[in-house]
Protein backbone atom coordinates (compact mmCIF):
# COMPACT_ATOMS: atom_id res chain seq x y z
CA UNK A 1 0.00 0.00 0.00
CA UNK A 2 1.28 3.84 -1.04
CA UNK A 3 2.35 5.79 2.00
CA UNK A 4 1.91 9.78 1.35
CA UNK A 5 3.77 11.94 3.52
CA UNK A 6 3.80 15.74 3.64
CA UNK A 7 6.52 17.76 4.32
CA UNK A 8 8.12 21.07 3.11
CA UNK A 9 8.74 21.77 -0.63
CA UNK A 10 12.66 23.09 -1.18
CA UNK A 11 13.88 22.40 -4.84
CA UNK A 12 10.86 22.48 -6.92
CA UNK A 13 10.06 19.84 -9.39
CA UNK A 14 8.89 15.91 -9.66
CA UNK A 15 11.09 12.96 -9.31
CA UNK A 16 10.73 9.23 -9.40
CA UNK A 17 13.34 6.40 -8.60
CA UNK A 18 15.20 4.41 -5.87
CA UNK A 19 15.25 5.41 -2.24
CA UNK A 20 19.15 4.75 -1.04
CA UNK A 21 19.14 5.36 2.44
CA UNK A 22 21.85 7.58 3.73
CA UNK A 23 23.45 6.40 7.04
CA UNK A 24 26.55 7.92 8.89
CA UNK A 25 28.83 7.34 11.68
CA UNK A 26 26.48 7.66 14.66
CA UNK A 27 26.93 6.33 18.27
CA UNK A 28 25.17 7.09 22.31
CA UNK A 29 27.20 9.98 23.82
CA UNK A 30 29.02 8.66 26.32
CA UNK A 31 28.98 9.96 29.98
CA UNK A 32 31.97 9.46 32.37
CA UNK A 33 33.80 11.19 34.98
CA UNK A 34 37.36 12.31 34.42
CA UNK A 35 39.93 12.41 37.53
CA UNK A 36 41.50 16.02 37.74
CA UNK A 37 45.20 14.34 36.92
CA UNK A 38 43.53 13.48 33.98
CA UNK A 39 41.63 16.75 32.48
CA UNK A 40 44.52 18.44 30.76
CA UNK A 41 44.77 15.23 28.06
CA UNK A 42 40.93 15.37 27.87
CA UNK A 43 40.70 19.07 26.89
CA UNK A 44 43.91 18.10 24.05
CA UNK A 45 41.50 15.41 22.82
CA UNK A 46 38.30 18.02 22.52
CA UNK A 47 40.83 20.27 20.77
CA UNK A 48 42.18 17.72 18.39
CA UNK A 49 38.88 16.93 17.32
CA UNK A 50 38.16 20.67 16.45
CA UNK A 51 41.17 21.13 14.82
CA UNK A 52 40.27 17.92 12.82
CA UNK A 53 36.78 18.78 11.86
CA UNK A 54 38.18 22.70 10.81
CA UNK A 55 40.48 20.47 8.21
CA UNK A 56 38.07 18.54 7.03
CA UNK A 57 35.47 21.79 6.21
CA UNK A 58 38.71 23.65 4.64
CA UNK A 59 39.03 20.91 2.17
CA UNK A 60 35.30 20.30 1.07
CA UNK A 61 35.69 23.81 0.72
CA UNK A 62 38.26 24.02 -1.73
CA UNK A 63 36.84 20.68 -3.12
CA UNK A 64 33.75 22.42 -4.63
CA UNK A 65 32.85 21.63 -8.14
CA UNK A 66 32.71 25.42 -10.21
CA UNK A 67 29.14 24.36 -11.39
CA UNK A 68 28.13 24.04 -7.70
CA UNK A 69 25.75 26.68 -6.07
CA UNK A 70 26.95 29.83 -5.19
CA UNK A 71 25.92 29.06 -1.78
CA UNK A 72 27.38 26.36 -0.99
CA UNK A 73 30.67 28.02 -0.22
CA UNK A 74 29.04 30.21 2.09
CA UNK A 75 26.99 27.82 3.67
CA UNK A 76 30.77 25.60 4.43
CA UNK A 77 32.56 28.97 5.39
CA UNK A 78 29.27 29.63 7.73
CA UNK A 79 29.86 26.21 9.31
CA UNK A 80 33.68 26.98 10.17
CA UNK A 81 32.63 30.38 11.46
CA UNK A 82 30.32 28.05 13.68
CA UNK A 83 33.38 25.51 14.59
CA UNK A 84 35.47 28.96 15.67
CA UNK A 85 33.20 30.53 17.69
CA UNK A 86 34.19 30.14 21.82
CA UNK A 87 30.51 28.67 22.47
CA UNK A 88 31.53 25.42 20.20
CA UNK A 89 35.62 25.66 20.58
CA UNK A 90 36.27 26.87 24.21
CA UNK A 91 32.92 27.12 26.22
CA UNK A 92 32.72 22.64 26.40
CA UNK A 93 36.17 22.99 27.67
CA UNK A 94 35.38 25.07 30.47
CA UNK A 95 31.84 22.87 30.76
CA UNK A 96 34.99 19.87 30.98
CA UNK A 97 37.22 21.24 33.48
CA UNK A 98 34.14 22.38 36.06
CA UNK A 99 32.21 19.05 35.79
CA UNK A 100 35.38 17.21 35.60
CA UNK A 101 33.76 15.31 32.91
CA UNK A 102 34.58 13.87 29.19
CA UNK A 103 34.48 15.68 26.33
CA UNK A 104 31.70 14.13 24.67
CA UNK A 105 29.34 15.10 27.41
CA UNK A 106 30.41 17.93 27.88
CA UNK A 107 30.01 19.07 24.42
CA UNK A 108 26.44 17.64 24.53
CA UNK A 109 25.53 19.78 27.57
CA UNK A 110 26.65 23.01 25.50
CA UNK A 111 25.09 21.96 22.00
CA UNK A 112 21.61 21.62 24.02
CA UNK A 113 22.11 24.82 25.66
CA UNK A 114 22.49 26.58 22.34
CA UNK A 115 19.78 24.34 20.90
CA UNK A 116 17.37 26.01 23.51
CA UNK A 117 18.86 29.43 22.47
CA UNK A 118 17.98 28.89 18.95
CA UNK A 119 14.48 27.39 19.74
CA UNK A 120 13.62 31.03 21.37
CA UNK A 121 14.58 32.78 18.64
CA UNK A 122 11.41 34.64 16.80
CA UNK A 123 13.08 34.84 13.21
CA UNK A 124 12.71 32.00 11.24
CA UNK A 125 15.88 32.32 9.46
CA UNK A 126 18.15 32.63 12.30
CA UNK A 127 15.95 29.97 14.20
CA UNK A 128 16.71 27.26 11.77
CA UNK A 129 20.58 28.05 12.29
CA UNK A 130 19.86 25.47 14.80
CA UNK A 131 20.80 23.12 12.44
CA UNK A 132 23.72 24.12 11.18
CA UNK A 133 24.96 24.07 14.94
CA UNK A 134 24.11 20.49 15.16
CA UNK A 135 25.61 19.63 12.22
CA UNK A 136 28.93 21.22 13.56
CA UNK A 137 28.61 19.39 16.77
CA UNK A 138 27.95 16.12 14.99
CA UNK A 139 31.15 16.59 13.10
CA UNK A 140 33.39 17.16 16.12
CA UNK A 141 31.66 14.45 18.01
CA UNK A 142 32.40 11.45 14.69
CA UNK A 143 35.98 12.82 15.38
CA UNK A 144 35.86 12.61 19.12
CA UNK A 145 35.07 8.65 18.99
CA UNK A 146 36.55 7.99 15.74
CA UNK A 147 33.75 7.67 13.53
CA UNK A 148 33.57 8.88 9.94
CA UNK A 149 31.94 12.54 8.79
CA UNK A 150 31.49 10.74 5.33
CA UNK A 151 28.19 9.71 3.79
CA UNK A 152 28.59 6.12 2.92
CA UNK A 153 27.26 6.44 -1.05
CA UNK A 154 27.81 3.29 -2.49
CA UNK A 155 30.14 3.55 -5.98
CA UNK A 156 27.40 2.44 -8.19
CA UNK A 157 24.34 4.10 -7.57
CA UNK A 158 21.19 3.96 -9.75
CA UNK A 159 21.01 6.72 -11.94
CA UNK A 160 17.85 7.06 -10.55
CA UNK A 161 18.75 7.56 -7.22
CA UNK A 162 16.82 9.58 -4.44
CA UNK A 163 18.40 10.15 -1.02
CA UNK A 164 16.86 9.65 2.08
CA UNK A 165 18.53 10.93 5.33
CA UNK A 166 17.52 12.50 9.07
CA UNK A 167 19.51 15.54 7.72
CA UNK A 168 21.77 17.12 4.67
CA UNK A 169 24.77 19.63 5.58
CA UNK A 170 26.46 21.85 2.60
CA UNK A 171 28.90 19.72 2.68
CA UNK A 172 27.12 17.02 1.85
CA UNK A 173 25.91 18.48 -1.30
CA UNK A 174 29.05 18.89 -2.89
CA UNK A 175 29.14 14.94 -3.76
CA UNK A 176 25.64 15.38 -5.28
CA UNK A 177 26.54 16.29 -8.75
CA UNK A 178 29.32 13.42 -9.32
CA UNK A 179 27.04 11.04 -7.88
CA UNK A 180 24.01 11.89 -9.98
CA UNK A 181 21.72 12.08 -7.36
CA UNK A 182 17.74 12.94 -8.69
CA UNK A 183 16.22 14.37 -5.66
CA UNK A 184 16.11 14.08 -1.68
CA UNK A 185 14.34 13.83 1.34
CA UNK A 186 15.19 15.12 4.88
CA UNK A 187 13.14 14.32 7.89
CA UNK A 188 15.03 17.52 9.50
CA UNK A 189 14.97 20.92 8.42
CA UNK A 190 12.45 23.84 7.66
CA UNK A 191 11.80 26.56 4.63
CA UNK A 192 14.37 28.67 5.76
CA UNK A 193 17.27 26.02 6.31
CA UNK A 194 20.11 25.54 4.22
CA UNK A 195 19.00 22.25 3.11
CA UNK A 196 16.16 23.92 1.85
CA UNK A 197 18.36 26.81 0.44
CA UNK A 198 20.38 24.25 -1.12
CA UNK A 199 17.93 22.08 -2.67
CA UNK A 200 15.99 25.17 -3.93
CA UNK A 201 20.14 26.21 -5.56
CA UNK A 202 20.91 22.73 -6.81
CA UNK A 203 17.63 22.51 -8.81
CA UNK A 204 16.89 18.89 -7.94
CA UNK A 205 13.25 18.33 -6.29
CA UNK A 206 13.37 17.51 -2.64
CA UNK A 207 11.57 17.58 0.00
CA UNK A 208 12.40 18.12 4.04
CA UNK A 209 10.60 17.98 7.24
CA UNK A 210 9.15 15.07 7.06
CA UNK A 211 10.09 13.57 10.58
CA UNK A 212 9.84 9.91 9.94
CA UNK A 213 10.30 9.27 6.58
CA UNK A 214 13.84 7.18 6.93
CA UNK A 215 12.56 4.95 9.26
CA UNK A 216 9.24 3.92 6.77
CA UNK A 217 11.84 3.20 3.57
CA UNK A 218 13.62 0.26 2.76
CA UNK A 219 16.53 0.52 0.43
CA UNK A 220 16.13 0.72 -3.48
CA UNK A 221 12.30 1.06 -2.83
CA UNK A 222 10.39 2.96 -5.56
CA UNK A 223 9.76 6.64 -4.26
CA UNK A 224 8.24 9.67 -5.72
CA UNK A 225 9.35 13.12 -4.50
CA UNK A 226 7.03 16.13 -5.83
CA UNK A 227 8.79 19.20 -5.01
CA UNK A 228 6.32 21.33 -5.66
CA UNK A 229 3.70 20.44 -3.18
CA UNK A 230 6.16 18.81 -0.50
CA UNK A 231 4.78 15.11 -0.98
CA UNK A 232 7.08 12.20 -0.73
CA UNK A 233 5.11 8.89 -1.93
CA UNK A 234 6.36 5.58 -0.64
CA UNK A 235 5.69 2.53 -2.91
CA UNK A 236 3.37 4.37 -5.44
CA UNK A 237 0.94 1.78 -7.14
CA UNK A 238 1.05 1.65 -10.90
CA UNK A 239 -2.07 4.76 -11.73
CA UNK A 240 -0.01 7.38 -9.11
CA UNK A 241 3.40 6.36 -11.34
CA UNK A 242 1.34 6.79 -14.77
CA UNK A 243 -0.04 9.96 -13.66
CA UNK A 244 3.62 11.68 -11.64
CA UNK A 245 5.54 10.93 -15.00
CA UNK A 246 2.77 13.04 -16.93
CA UNK A 247 3.74 15.45 -14.35
CA UNK A 248 7.03 15.41 -14.35
CA UNK A 249 7.21 15.89 -18.42
CA UNK A 250 5.26 18.80 -18.10
CA UNK A 251 7.42 20.40 -15.73
CA UNK A 252 10.65 19.59 -17.18
CA UNK A 253 9.08 21.25 -20.23
CA UNK A 254 7.69 23.87 -18.29
CA UNK A 255 11.31 24.50 -16.60
CA UNK A 256 12.85 24.75 -20.24
CA UNK A 257 10.44 27.34 -21.17
CA UNK A 258 10.87 29.57 -17.88
CA UNK A 259 14.84 29.93 -18.61
CA UNK A 260 13.94 31.28 -22.10
CA UNK A 261 12.59 34.52 -20.15
CA UNK A 262 15.85 35.20 -18.35
CA UNK A 263 16.39 38.35 -20.50
CA UNK A 264 12.86 39.07 -21.33
CA UNK A 265 11.67 42.17 -19.13
CA UNK A 266 9.02 41.67 -16.76
CA UNK A 267 6.06 43.37 -18.33
CA UNK A 268 2.18 42.78 -18.75
CA UNK A 269 -0.11 41.67 -21.35
CA UNK A 270 -1.31 45.23 -21.32
CA UNK A 271 2.08 47.12 -21.34
CA UNK A 272 3.13 47.61 -17.51
CA UNK A 273 6.48 47.12 -16.77
CA UNK A 274 7.27 45.56 -12.94
CA UNK A 275 9.84 45.98 -11.24
CA UNK A 276 11.43 42.07 -9.85
CA UNK A 277 14.42 42.24 -7.45
CA UNK A 278 16.39 39.83 -5.24
CA UNK A 279 16.77 39.15 -1.84
CA UNK A 280 20.46 38.10 -0.49
CA UNK A 281 22.24 37.27 2.16
CA UNK A 282 25.78 38.08 0.86
CA UNK A 283 27.91 38.95 -1.70
CA UNK A 284 27.85 35.02 -3.17
CA UNK A 285 24.05 35.53 -3.81
CA UNK A 286 25.08 38.51 -6.75
CA UNK A 287 26.06 35.90 -9.14
CA UNK A 288 22.58 33.84 -8.81
CA UNK A 289 20.68 37.50 -9.07
CA UNK A 290 22.44 38.29 -12.04
CA UNK A 291 21.74 34.63 -13.68
CA UNK A 292 18.02 35.29 -13.39
CA UNK A 293 17.77 38.43 -14.41
CA UNK A 294 16.69 40.54 -11.47
CA UNK A 295 16.76 44.43 -11.67
CA UNK A 296 18.14 44.69 -8.20
CA UNK A 297 18.88 44.07 -4.62
CA UNK A 298 15.17 44.49 -3.20
CA UNK A 299 16.71 43.32 0.54
CA UNK A 300 20.31 42.49 1.41
CA UNK A 301 19.67 41.21 5.42
CA UNK A 302 22.94 43.20 7.17
CA UNK A 303 22.64 41.52 10.30
CA UNK A 304 24.72 38.67 9.29
CA UNK A 305 28.04 40.97 9.30
CA UNK A 306 27.01 41.03 13.31
CA UNK A 307 26.61 37.35 14.37
CA UNK A 308 28.77 34.42 15.29
CA UNK A 309 31.78 36.71 16.79
CA UNK A 310 33.22 38.34 19.73
CA UNK A 311 33.14 42.24 18.64
CA UNK A 312 31.10 44.66 16.41
CA UNK A 313 31.90 45.01 12.95
CA UNK A 314 34.05 48.18 12.17
CA UNK A 315 32.90 51.06 10.06
CA UNK A 316 35.51 50.39 7.75
CA UNK A 317 34.79 46.55 7.82
CA UNK A 318 31.11 46.86 7.14
CA UNK A 319 32.49 49.55 4.23
CA UNK A 320 34.28 46.56 2.17
CA UNK A 321 31.71 44.02 2.49
CA UNK A 322 29.23 47.06 1.14
CA UNK A 323 31.71 48.37 -1.48
CA UNK A 324 32.15 45.26 -2.79
CA UNK A 325 28.82 44.25 -2.96
CA UNK A 326 27.52 47.36 -5.00
CA UNK A 327 30.45 46.85 -7.24
CA UNK A 328 29.13 44.00 -8.00
CA UNK A 329 25.50 45.29 -8.94
CA UNK A 330 27.24 46.96 -11.82
CA UNK A 331 25.00 49.70 -11.70
CA UNK A 332 21.78 48.12 -10.53
CA UNK A 333 19.63 49.46 -7.30
CA UNK A 334 20.32 47.63 -3.65
CA UNK A 335 18.51 48.31 -0.56
CA UNK A 336 20.66 47.34 2.64
CA UNK A 337 18.20 47.19 5.54
CA UNK A 338 20.40 48.42 8.80
CA UNK A 339 20.85 45.81 11.28
CA UNK A 340 17.50 44.19 12.41
CA UNK A 341 18.91 42.49 15.47
CA UNK A 342 16.63 41.85 19.42
CA UNK A 343 16.37 40.09 22.32
CA UNK A 344 16.36 37.19 21.21
CA UNK A 345 19.10 37.02 18.50
CA UNK A 346 21.90 38.99 20.07
CA UNK A 347 25.50 38.77 19.50
CA UNK A 348 27.56 37.90 22.42
CA UNK A 349 29.81 41.36 22.15
CA UNK A 350 26.46 42.89 22.72
CA UNK A 351 27.23 43.53 26.74
CA UNK A 352 23.97 43.51 28.89
CA UNK A 353 21.40 42.89 26.38
CA UNK A 354 23.52 39.80 24.88
CA UNK A 355 21.49 37.20 27.40
CA UNK A 356 17.42 37.19 27.45
CA UNK A 357 15.89 39.92 29.52
CA UNK A 358 13.49 37.78 30.70
CA UNK A 359 10.51 39.05 28.10
CA UNK A 360 7.94 36.43 26.97
CA UNK A 361 7.42 38.14 23.78
CA UNK A 362 11.15 38.72 22.29
CA UNK A 363 9.08 39.93 19.19
CA UNK A 364 7.49 42.80 21.07
CA UNK A 365 10.56 43.51 22.71
CA UNK A 366 13.99 45.68 21.93
CA UNK A 367 14.45 44.64 18.62
CA UNK A 368 14.64 45.98 14.56
CA UNK A 369 14.58 49.95 14.68
CA UNK A 370 13.84 50.24 18.64
CA UNK A 371 17.62 48.58 19.42
CA UNK A 372 19.67 50.79 17.02
CA UNK A 373 17.79 53.58 18.43
CA UNK A 374 18.92 52.69 21.53
CA UNK A 375 22.34 51.83 20.70
CA UNK A 376 22.98 54.81 18.52
CA UNK A 377 26.63 54.73 18.22
CA UNK A 378 25.95 51.05 16.48
CA UNK A 379 23.39 52.52 14.05
CA UNK A 380 25.78 55.64 13.08
CA UNK A 381 28.70 53.49 12.24
CA UNK A 382 27.00 51.32 10.06
CA UNK A 383 24.99 54.11 8.14
CA UNK A 384 28.28 55.92 7.99
CA UNK A 385 29.18 52.63 5.82
CA UNK A 386 26.39 52.38 3.84
CA UNK A 387 27.16 55.90 3.06
CA UNK A 388 30.63 55.30 1.95
CA UNK A 389 29.61 52.65 -0.08
CA UNK A 390 27.34 54.81 -1.84
CA UNK A 391 29.77 56.58 -3.45
CA UNK A 392 30.26 53.47 -5.70
CA UNK A 393 26.92 52.60 -6.96
CA UNK A 394 23.35 53.02 -6.48
CA UNK A 395 22.12 52.65 -2.79
CA UNK A 396 19.19 52.53 -0.82
CA UNK A 397 18.98 52.25 3.14
CA UNK A 398 16.07 50.81 4.47
CA UNK A 399 14.79 50.95 7.69
CA UNK A 400 13.40 47.52 10.08
CA UNK A 401 10.34 47.09 12.32
CA UNK A 402 9.08 51.10 11.88
CA UNK A 403 6.20 51.58 14.24
CA UNK A 404 5.54 55.24 13.50
CA UNK A 405 6.95 58.96 12.24
CA UNK A 406 8.27 59.59 15.88
CA UNK A 407 10.79 56.73 15.07
CA UNK A 408 11.37 57.84 11.61
CA UNK A 409 12.25 61.38 12.54
CA UNK A 410 14.60 59.65 15.05
CA UNK A 411 16.35 58.29 12.21
CA UNK A 412 16.73 60.70 9.94
CA UNK A 413 18.25 62.73 12.59
CA UNK A 414 20.96 59.98 13.29
CA UNK A 415 21.28 59.92 9.02
CA UNK A 416 22.27 63.34 9.32
CA UNK A 417 24.39 63.07 12.31
CA UNK A 418 26.40 60.37 10.08
CA UNK A 419 26.69 62.25 7.41
CA UNK A 420 28.10 65.18 9.04
CA UNK A 421 30.49 62.71 11.04
CA UNK A 422 31.84 62.10 7.60
CA UNK A 423 32.27 65.48 6.11
CA UNK A 424 33.90 66.74 9.23
CA UNK A 425 36.72 63.52 8.56
CA UNK A 426 37.09 64.60 4.95
CA UNK A 427 35.38 61.40 4.16
CA UNK A 428 34.12 60.89 0.27
CA UNK A 429 30.44 59.28 0.56
CA UNK A 430 27.12 59.26 -1.77
CA UNK A 431 23.58 60.07 -1.96
CA UNK A 432 21.23 57.51 -0.81
CA UNK A 433 17.32 56.91 -1.07
CA UNK A 434 15.50 56.37 2.28
CA UNK A 435 12.71 53.85 3.07
CA UNK A 436 11.88 51.78 5.89
CA UNK A 437 10.04 48.32 6.35
CA UNK A 438 6.02 48.10 6.99
CA UNK A 439 5.88 45.00 9.03
CA UNK A 440 4.25 46.17 12.15
CA UNK A 441 0.26 47.01 12.06
CA UNK A 442 0.73 50.50 13.90
CA UNK A 443 3.24 51.54 10.55
CA UNK A 444 0.62 49.86 8.06
CA UNK A 445 -2.45 52.04 9.29
CA UNK A 446 -0.25 55.18 9.23
CA UNK A 447 1.36 54.43 6.01
CA UNK A 448 0.20 58.03 4.59
CA UNK A 449 2.32 59.92 7.72
CA UNK A 450 5.42 57.70 7.00
CA UNK A 451 5.22 57.96 3.53
CA UNK A 452 5.39 61.64 3.74
CA UNK A 453 9.00 61.32 5.40
CA UNK A 454 10.83 58.72 3.29
CA UNK A 455 11.43 57.96 -0.60
CA UNK A 456 10.02 53.84 -0.25
CA UNK A 457 8.63 51.83 1.52
CA UNK A 458 9.08 48.08 1.46
CA UNK A 459 6.39 45.65 3.03
CA UNK A 460 7.70 42.85 4.89
CA UNK A 461 4.63 39.98 4.74
CA UNK A 462 6.11 37.14 7.19
CA UNK A 463 6.34 39.68 10.48
CA UNK A 464 3.32 41.41 9.19
CA UNK A 465 1.16 38.43 8.69
CA UNK A 466 2.38 37.06 12.25
CA UNK A 467 1.53 39.92 13.52
CA UNK A 468 -1.93 40.50 12.23
CA UNK A 469 -2.96 36.96 13.08
CA UNK A 470 -1.48 36.48 16.14
CA UNK A 471 0.66 33.84 14.99
CA UNK A 472 4.15 32.44 14.88
CA UNK A 473 4.56 30.09 12.20
CA UNK A 474 7.61 28.64 13.70
CA UNK A 475 5.20 27.19 16.51
CA UNK A 476 3.51 23.68 15.27
CA UNK A 477 0.39 24.00 16.84
CA UNK A 478 -0.57 27.03 15.81
CA UNK A 479 1.02 27.04 12.17
CA UNK A 480 -1.53 26.21 10.26
CA UNK A 481 -3.17 29.66 11.36
CA UNK A 482 -0.58 31.47 9.34
CA UNK A 483 -2.87 32.18 6.18
CA UNK A 484 -1.47 34.94 3.93
CA UNK A 485 -5.01 34.83 2.36
CA UNK A 486 -6.33 35.80 5.37
CA UNK A 487 -8.88 38.76 4.41
CA UNK A 488 -7.09 40.93 6.73
CA UNK A 489 -3.90 40.40 5.97
CA UNK A 490 -4.96 41.45 2.13
CA UNK A 491 -6.83 44.18 2.91
CA UNK A 492 -4.03 46.01 4.89
CA UNK A 493 -2.29 45.07 2.21
CA UNK A 494 -4.18 46.72 -0.24
CA UNK A 495 -4.37 49.88 2.16
CA UNK A 496 -0.17 50.10 2.09
CA UNK A 497 0.10 49.43 -1.61
CA UNK A 498 -3.04 52.05 -2.74
CA UNK A 499 -1.58 54.63 -0.10
CA UNK A 500 2.22 54.51 -1.74
CA UNK A 501 0.51 54.63 -5.37
CA UNK A 502 -1.25 57.47 -4.28
CA UNK A 503 1.31 59.46 -3.00
CA UNK A 504 3.89 58.70 -5.73
CA UNK A 505 5.60 56.55 -3.68
CA UNK A 506 7.69 53.51 -4.95
CA UNK A 507 6.23 50.44 -2.38
CA UNK A 508 7.80 46.71 -2.58
CA UNK A 509 6.82 43.36 -1.32
CA UNK A 510 9.76 41.85 0.65
CA UNK A 511 8.59 38.91 2.16
CA UNK A 512 7.50 35.17 0.60
CA UNK A 513 4.73 36.43 -0.75
CA UNK A 514 6.59 38.19 -3.58
CA UNK A 515 7.98 35.10 -4.60
CA UNK A 516 4.79 32.72 -3.98
CA UNK A 517 3.33 32.67 -7.45
CA UNK A 518 -0.21 31.99 -6.04
CA UNK A 519 -0.38 35.86 -4.90
CA UNK A 520 1.75 37.74 -8.06
CA UNK A 521 -2.03 38.01 -9.59
CA UNK A 522 -3.29 39.22 -6.08
CA UNK A 523 -0.82 41.86 -5.37
CA UNK A 524 -0.48 43.10 -9.18
CA UNK A 525 -4.53 43.57 -8.88
CA UNK A 526 -3.67 45.69 -5.65
CA UNK A 527 -1.44 48.04 -7.90
CA UNK A 528 2.01 46.43 -6.88
CA UNK A 529 4.89 47.03 -9.44
CA UNK A 530 7.48 46.11 -7.42
CA UNK A 531 8.55 42.66 -6.26
CA UNK A 532 11.51 41.62 -4.15
CA UNK A 533 12.56 37.57 -3.89
CA UNK A 534 14.50 34.59 -3.81
CA UNK A 535 16.13 34.85 -7.21
CA UNK A 536 15.40 31.30 -7.56
CA UNK A 537 11.54 32.45 -7.50
CA UNK A 538 12.08 35.21 -9.95
CA UNK A 539 11.64 33.08 -13.18
CA UNK A 540 8.26 31.48 -12.34
CA UNK A 541 7.04 35.20 -10.82
CA UNK A 542 8.12 36.61 -14.02
CA UNK A 543 5.90 34.39 -15.82
CA UNK A 544 2.73 35.15 -14.21
CA UNK A 545 3.50 38.81 -14.89
CA UNK A 546 4.02 38.62 -18.31
CA UNK A 547 0.59 36.73 -19.13
CA UNK A 548 -1.50 39.19 -16.77
CA UNK A 549 -3.90 41.94 -17.48
CA UNK A 550 -3.48 44.40 -14.75
CA UNK A 551 -6.69 45.86 -15.27
CA UNK A 552 -8.36 42.97 -15.67
CA UNK A 553 -6.80 41.72 -12.26
CA UNK A 554 -7.95 44.91 -10.65
CA UNK A 555 -12.10 43.67 -11.25
CA UNK A 556 -11.48 40.33 -9.91
CA UNK A 557 -9.18 41.59 -7.00
CA UNK A 558 -11.67 44.07 -6.23
CA UNK A 559 -14.19 40.85 -5.48
CA UNK A 560 -11.12 38.95 -3.18
CA UNK A 561 -10.80 42.19 -1.46
CA UNK A 562 -14.64 42.57 -0.40
CA UNK A 563 -14.67 39.18 1.29
CA UNK A 564 -14.06 39.18 5.08
CA UNK A 565 -14.51 34.79 4.95
CA UNK A 566 -10.68 33.09 5.17
CA UNK A 567 -12.78 30.07 4.51
CA UNK A 568 -13.51 31.47 0.81
CA UNK A 569 -10.01 33.51 0.37
CA UNK A 570 -8.30 30.22 -1.09
CA UNK A 571 -11.55 29.59 -3.64
CA UNK A 572 -11.86 32.84 -4.62
CA UNK A 573 -7.70 33.08 -4.88
CA UNK A 574 -7.56 29.97 -6.98
CA UNK A 575 -10.42 31.68 -9.43
CA UNK A 576 -8.11 34.36 -9.73
CA UNK A 577 -5.58 32.32 -10.56
CA UNK A 578 -7.73 30.35 -12.88
CA UNK A 579 -7.72 33.82 -15.26
CA UNK A 580 -3.81 32.24 -16.69
CA UNK A 581 -2.36 29.22 -16.81
CA UNK A 582 -1.02 27.10 -13.98
CA UNK A 583 2.55 27.03 -13.22
CA UNK A 584 3.12 23.88 -14.57
CA UNK A 585 2.03 24.47 -18.05
CA UNK A 586 3.95 26.01 -20.55
CA UNK A 587 5.30 29.37 -21.23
Amino acid sequence: MSIVLHGVAAGKGIAIGHAHLVTRGSAEVPQYDVAEEHLDSEVARFEAAVKATRRELEQLRTAIPENAPTELGAFISLHIMLLTDVTLSREPVDILRSQKINAEWALKLQSDKLAAQFDSIDDAYLRERKQDMLQVVQRIHNNLVGLSNELNLANHLFEDTILIAHDLSPADTVLFKEQHIMAFVTDAGGPTSHTAILGRSLDIPSVIGLHNARKLITENEVVIVDGINGILIIDPDEIILQEYRKLERAYRSHKRELNKLKKTAATTADGINIELSANIESAEDIKALHNFGADGVGLFRSEFLYLNRDNMPSEDEQYEVYSAIVKKMKGKPITIRTVDLGVDKNPRWFGQNSTPNGSLNPALGLTGIRLCLAEPVMFRTQMRAILRAAQHGNVRIMWPMITSVSEIRQCLTHLETAQKQLKERFETFGEVSIGCMIEIPSAAMTVGSILKLVDFISIGTNDLIQYVLSVDRGDDSVSHLYQPSHPAVLKMLQHIIRTANRMDKSVSVCGEMAGDTTFTRALLGMGLRCFSMNPNNLLAVKNIVLHSDTMQLENQTAKLLRNEDPEKSEKLLKTLNSLEMDETKAV
